[in-house]
């Protein structure tokens, strides 16, 4: 009787040992289903997250890309009479429309000031400066930071055109916006 009851005792024991075995196997598998279902979950929001920055990316590049275009269709030359450093009327309404898209913008800009051949070196050098600093005071004054214009005057030294007639020299007095 005493081995018919070890034999029992062993057989319960083996039996609840297995029977842990099992429950242990189902909540781990249970657990690595739930872990699963929460990778999967994390998986999916990152690629809805990764969606929206890339959809972000494309709005901004698009943004971008109509403030180039829009750059790139200003006048970006303004010329000047003979001897003179005053703006023209043209030159303040290209102005005004360069100066709309620059206060949308943080870039820094460049004024080079030019003069044709007639008159000294350094008078022309002068003459270039004088037109350029118009041309920065016009911006500032229509709300264009003056740190970010820069004014260089190469006077009589970059002429677009090379002859010596009064078309050559009309297209040599000018302020470049680069």
């Amino acid at each position: 009787m005493k081995n018919k009851l070890m034999s029992v005792s062993t057989s319960i024991v083996k039996k609840s040992l297995f029977l842990a075995i099992v429950v242990s196997l189902i909540t781990a598998c249970a657990s690595n289903k739930q872990q699963e279902a929460d990778a999967a979950a994390a998986a999916e929001a990152e690629a809805a997250a990764a969606a929206a920055a890339v959809a972000s990316a494309a709005a901004d590049a698009a943004s971008v890309e109509v403030s180039i275009d829009t750059a790139a269709n200003l006048e970006s030359v303004f010329y000047f009479e003979y001897d003179q450093s005053s703006l023209t009327s043209a030159a303040r309404a290209a102005l005004d429309a360069q100066a709309s898209a620059l206060r949308d913008t943080a870039d820094n800009v460049r004024l080079e000031g030019h003069a044709d051949e007639r008159g000294s070196r350094e008078y022309n050098l002068a003459l270039g400066e004088r037109r350029a600093k118009a041309v920065a005071d016009y911006l500032a004054i229509q709300g264009v930071s003056r740190s970010r214009v820069e004014v260089v005057s190469y006077g009589e030294e970059r002429p677009i055109s090379l002859r010596s007639d009064d078309a050559a020299y009309s297209l040599n007095r000018r302020v470049e916006l680069k």
